[in-house]
C-alpha cells in the first residue's frame, strides 16, 4: 500500500509522486559540476591541438550558424536563407534547462561563424564552452541583451534573484531579436545585407499578425489566471496579454514544491473556479494532474517553445504553429470567447 501525505481537511497527495520532486539535489549538483569541468577540459585539449580556428576563412561559403534553442534557430534560418546553414544544439525532446552538451557540440561551435543563444541563465552550460573555444572570429549574439527582462522577484515571486530567460514568448521581443540577427548577419556578409533585412521584415510581419491574433482571442475570457503545474515559464506571455500566471514552482525547473505551496495553489484555484491546469511539454505532468484532480479541472499542455519533440521535428512544425496551438489551449482553458 502506498503511503499518503494529508495536508489540511481535504488535501491528499500521493507520496510516491511527491518523492519524485524531492530527489536529492546534492547528487545532481555534483554531477552537473563534474560534467561542466570535463567539458571544459575537452574543449581546452581540442583548441590546444588544433590551434585557433578562423571561422570566416572562406567568405564565399554559406555562413555556419549555431543556435541553442528552437525559436532562435528558426529566426536565424529564416533571415539567413540560402546564405547560411543553421544548426540547433538542443536535440529533439530535450529540456533546455537540464540538457548538457557533448564534446562534438563544442567542435561545432568552434567552427561556426556565429552562435546565437538566449542568455539570462537559460543555457547555464554554454559559458564554459564559449570561454574554451579559441575562435577570435566567432560572433556571439546573446538574444536577451537590450530587452526588457522580467525579474523573478517582481513578477514570479521566486527568491532566487534571476531573470526570466523565456524571452521568445513575447512576440515583441522576437521582432527585436530578429532585427538584431539581421544586423549581425549583415556584419558577417555585407553583400547580402538587403536580403537579410527583407527576410527579417517579412517574418516580423507574421509575428505582428500572430500578436494581434493573441490579443483578440484573449481579450474576453472567463478567467485571466493561468494555473501552471510546473515552473513559471510563461511570464512574458502573461505580461503582454495582461494575464496572471500562478505557477507551482519558480523559474528554476529543478525546484521542489512544498506541501504548503501545493495547498496554496489548490485553494486559489478553487476560489477562482479554475477550469484547467496547464503543464509544459517535456515536463512531467503528474503535479498538474494532482492539482486538477483536487479542483475537478482538466489538464492542458502548453509548449514553452524552446524545443520540439522528435515527431514535431520530422513534421517540420514551426515556431508560429506551436504558438497557435498554445493559443487554442489557452482559449479553451481560460474560457475565452
Amino acid at each position: 500500500m502506498q503511503a499518503e501525505i494529508h495536508v489540511g481537511k481535504d488535501w491528499t497527495v500521493n507520496q510516491t509522486l511527491y518523492k519524485i520532486q524531492m530527489a536529492p539535489q546534492g547528487v545532481i549538483w555534483r554531477y552537473m559540476i563534474q560534467k561542466r569541468y570535463v567539458l571544459l577540459l575537452l574543449g581546452l585539449i581540442f583548441c590546444w591541438h588544433h590551434g585557433p580556428v578562423s571561422a570566416q576563412s572562406n567568405p564565399g561559403e554559406p555562413l555556419k550558424i549555431i543556435a541553442t534553442l528552437f525559436p532562435l534557430a528558426e529566426f536565424a534560418e529564416t533571415v539567413v536563407g540560402p546564405h547560411g546553414k543553421v544548426e540547433m544544439l538542443l536535440p529533439p525532446g530535450a529540456e533546455a534547462h537540464s540538457w548538457r552538451p557533448r564534446p562534438s557540440d563544442l567542435v561545432k561551435i568552434a567552427h561556426a561563424d556565429m552562435v546565437i543563444y538566449a542568455g539570462g541563465g537559460m543555457e547555464p552550460w554554454l559559458e564554459d564552452i564559449l570561454q574554451s573555444v579559441d575562435n577570435p572570429d566567432l560572433m556571439k549574439l546573446e538574444a536577451s541583451q537590450g530587452l526588457d527582462l522580467l525579474n523573478d522577484v517582481e513578477h514570479q515571486h521566486d527568491k532566487e534573484g534571476a531573470f526570466d530567460p523565456h524571452i521568445w514568448l513575447d512576440f515583441g521581443n522576437d521582432q527585436i531579436i530578429i532585427q538584431n540577427i539581421a544586423r549581425a548577419l549583415a556584419g558577417l556578409a555585407p553583400l547580402h545585407k538587403a536580403f537579410f533585412r527583407k527576410q527579417a521584415e517579412a517574418y516580423n510581419q507574421k509575428l505582428e499578425t500572430l500578436d494581434e491574433l493573441y490579443r483578440k482571442a484573449l481579450h474576453n475570457c472567463r478567467s485571466r489566471t493561468m494555473i501552471v503545474g510546473g515552473h513559471a515559464a510563461f511570464g512574458y506571455l502573461v505580461r503582454r496579454y495582461k494575464l496572471t500566471q500562478v505557477a507551482l514552482l519558480g523559474l528554476n525547473p529543478d525546484a521542489r514544491p512544498t506541501a504548503k505551496q501545493l495547498k496554496e495553489v489548490v485553494d486559489l484555484a478553487k476560489t477562482q473556479k479554475i477550469e484547467a491546469v496547464f503543464f509544459e511539454e517535456f515536463v512531467n505532468e503528474d503535479l498538474a494532474r494532482v492539482i486538477a484532480k483536487e479542483i475537478g479541472a482538466q489538464t492542458l499542455v502548453l509548449n514553452p517553445g524552446a524545443n520540439l519533440t522528435r515527431a514535431q521535428r520530422i513534421q517540420g512544425v514551426t515556431f508560429l504553429e506551436l504558438m497557435k496551438r498554445n493559443l487554442e489551449n489557452l482559449k479553451k482553458g481560460l474560457g475565452c470567447q
